[in-house]
């Protein structure tokens, strides 16, 4: 009997990736789409759940599932304002986590980002922080929290500026040895290959750094 995915952030890059990974795994029977938009000519074995995420616990009887992917995230340019920001960065995936915890959900996994920490001065970095923190304090039997260096993908939208700086980064990379290794870009295939190969597998480290990431994306 194949098992039963939720992800949130589907419509994204890595949730998109991820989507189709799911599709095409023999493992997985159904796989739920909580998202704010629907997401056209999927097949049957997707089931999606369209509404408000940032009120999730309105789906409390439908978050069901073996394992939930949450690959939730905006950016500052596209939510400027730090209220609404934390609502998403933090608040969905704690309020994901928190449900799964409820309905006996036994694996979830998240992405955060590198640098991550709730002392930072940073507010991206701190939210990003808190959010995890708040995650570990569930107790969910697997969790995963993948911690990213900047993310490269093709994505849907127009983000010049970004897909200029992706470029320039790729550029000065193999510059990028020893500590500052981790701070390579992390792909978004890799980030969706690796989080399946997390939710089959045995292991029981919770935090997994970018050079992690890239280590077990190359695990069959």
């Amino acid at each position: 009997m194949g098992k039963t995915a939720i992800i949130l952030g589907a419509t994204g890059l890595t949730g998109g990736i991820l989507l189709q990974k799911l599709i095409e795994d023999n493992r997985y029977k159904t796989v739920k789409l909580f998202s704010r938009k629907k997401i056209e000519r999927l097949p049957p074995k997707v089931e999606q759940f369209i509404g408000n995420m940032l009120e999730l616990d309105n789906f409390k009887k439908d978050f069901t599932a073996d394992e939930v992917f949450c690959c939730i995230g905006t950016t500052a340019k596209k939510t400027p304002n730090k209220e609404t920001y934390k609502n998403i960065d933090f608040g969905i995936p704690v309020t994901a986590a928190k449900l799964s915890k409820e309905n006996n959900i036994p694996t979830f996994l998240v992405v955060s980002a590198i640098g991550a920490n709730p002392e930072s001065s940073v507010f991206y970095s701190r939210t990003k922080g808190e959010m995890e923190q708040e995650v570990l304090r569930q107790n969910i039997m697997n969790t995963y929290i993948l911690q990213p260096s900047i993310i490269g993908g093709n994505r849907n939208e127009s983000r010049i500026v970004e897909k200029i700086g992706l470029v320039v980064f790729k550029i000065v990379q193999p510059l990028f040895f020893g500590k500052l290794k981790k701070y390579k870009i992390t792909e978004a295939e890799h980030i969706a290959q690796a989080m399946i190969n997390l939710a089959n597998s045995t292991l029981k480290k919770q935090i997994i750094t970018s050079e992690e990431i890239e280590l077990l994306a190359t695990k069959n």
